[in-house]
């Protein structure tokens, strides 16, 4: 290759990669613009004390609200390293070739962390290891000075040896690291593993969890982002329980294709709401708490319960603005640019006077909180709401949030397991109109100008900010048609309507 060729291509992978920092920077959301340099979460803790379990149910929230996250486990960097753990002795800090490829696991590992914060668009890199010892502590140290990276310690304390073991057993038993699954001989050659870290244990963090969430350390928050980190750990447990989701029964609105609103439900959405107490009584549910959003739909699904249940305002539909109660084909005729706007980006797209799905997750951050720290709930609410929901369990993201299925008369049951989430799904045989549209095939060009105008962090300047109310009384006469846009009108009536 001439030299000319390599210095074309390098230019265009220079390019390239300008592209997709630009297009990264452009999925960034309103929490991301709240950091001003990139941010490594340092995890501390001796062995089995869900220091992993923290790193990933951290990463899926940061990722949720629109922070690029990434967890660099240094287990997978060690494993990479040495395909056969033996045993503990691999651990002790006498082991001198041990000690020597452990120190190159981690300096790979944060190489890593620096191509993610540095070249990829990440903002915050999770490094998933004991870091327990001095010198690794100020080996990290002294790699986010050199790269100015800002730094925030958790730390996970746990003296309760009924939940180390049963982490052991939970977790570690089905480690790479023990393919032959003996419980017996994992648990003690993992308690002799933890004695190696607890030698050279040394003392430092800025938030420290002690026994899974009984009490906490907090020290020296230094911004918005951090701040965001401490209030998330302070607010999930680890205790057994399931979140049931579902939509309100089938509305009035749902069978004639309109979207919004406030309508009554359907004669099938009444006979959901039957077969929803049944199966309340069946699975025998007595403890459940039930939500639902202050429109008239999702109560009246929960009113058939005959149990008592709370209303939440954030928990309301997507408000879509001008386009409130028209159908998807009205839409298109009257606002055809609004139309066209939303399917290049459904995510950030906000309606005119209403809101995006980036909206609705900053909105719903509240109803996840109390969801981590509640017991069994059931939440009756709507589709994009259920969308959002879902998207955090599930690790979703902002391309596929917007798309997720949550069809009319099922119900969801979500169980929180070591990394993740288990999915049971129920249907309860009530037939129901299909409210779902699909992702739009192909690509559609996207107009840079118009999305700026549509993006959740930047203020509406658009003439079409009218707004109808969401919610009104049934004696109030209905809502006159609007008039299309400004966008809408061919250039002549656009003139006539300016003189």
């Amino acid at each position: 290759m001439s030299s000319t060729q390599r210095d074309n291509g390098s230019a265009n992978s220079t390019e390239a990669k300008k592209t997709d920092l630009r297009v990264n920077e452009k999925k960034c959301s309103w929490a991301s613009y709240m950091t001003n340099s990139p941010t490594v979460i340092v995890m501390i803790g001796l062995p089995a004390r869900g220091k992993t379990y923290i790193s990933k149910k951290l990463t899926r929230y940061l990722n949720w609200i629109g922070v690029p996250t990434k967890v660099f486990n240094l287990g997978v960097y060690r494993r990479e390293a040495v395909r056969a753990y033996k045993s503990y002795d691999f651990f002790r800090h006498d082991n001198e070739e041990a000690m020597k490829i452990r120190k190159q696991c981690a300096l790979v590992a944060l190489q890593d962390v620096k191509a993610y914060l540095t070249e990829e668009g990440g903002q915050i890199a999770v490094f998933d290891a004991t870091n327990t010892t001095r010198e690794r502590r100020d080996l990290i140290q002294d790699f986010v000075k050199e790269n100015a990276f800002k730094v925030f310690f958790v730390e996970s304390v746990c003296d309760d040896p009924e939940v180390i073991a049963a982490n052991i057993l939970e977790v570690k038993v089905s480690s790479p690291d023990y393919p032959e699954r003996h419980r017996e001989r994992v648990m003690d050659d993992f308690l002799k593993r933890i004695e190696c870290y607890k030698l050279l244990y040394w003392d430092l963090s800025f938030i420290k969890v002690i026994n899974v969430g009984q009490r906490f350390l907090v020290n020296r928050v230094q911004d918005y982002i951090q701040s965001k980190i401490v209030y998330y750990l302070m607010n999930i447990h680890v205790h057994s329980h399931s979140i049931y989701l579902c939509r309100h029964g089938e509305s009035k609105h749902n069978v004639e294709g309109r979207i919004g609103g406030d309508s009554e439900l359907s004669p099938r959405g009444k006979q959901f709401a039957h077969a929803l107490r049944d199966f309340i009584d069946e699975h025998k549910l007595s403890d459940l708490k039930v939500w639902t959003s202050q429109l008239r739909r999702t109560i009246q699904t929960a009113e058939e319960l005959g149990v008592p249940y709370e209303q939440w305002k954030i928990l309301n539909e997507i408000d879509a603005g001008v386009c409130e109660e028209m159908t998807y084909e009205m839409i298109q005729e009257t606002f055809p640019e609004e139309f066209a706007l939303r399917d290049q980006d459904k995510y950030h797209y906000r309606y005119p006077g209403g809101e995006s799905y980036q909206d609705l997750v900053q909105r719903l951050e509240p109803v996840i909180m109390e969801l981590e720290r509640q017991g069994n709930v059931l939440v009756i609410c709507h589709q994009a709401v259920m969308r959002c929901l879902l998207a955090y369990f599930l690790d979703k993201g902002a391309e596929d949030l917007p798309y997720m299925k949550c069809p009319l008369h099922t119900i969801l049951k979500l169980t929180p397991v070591a990394y993740g989430c288990k999915v049971e799904m129920f249907y309860l045989n009530v037939e129901a109109v299909n409210t779902h549209r699909d992702r739009p095939l192909g690509k559609i060009p996207k107009d840079s100008t118009l999305i700026h105008r549509r993006n959740s962090y930047t203020p509406l300047s658009s003439h079409d900010q009218v707004k109808r109310p969401r919610l009104y009384s049934a004696g109030n006469q209905p809502w006159l048609p609007l008039a299309p846009t400004p966008s809408a009108l061919m250039p002549e009536e656009r003139q006539s309507q300016v003189i």
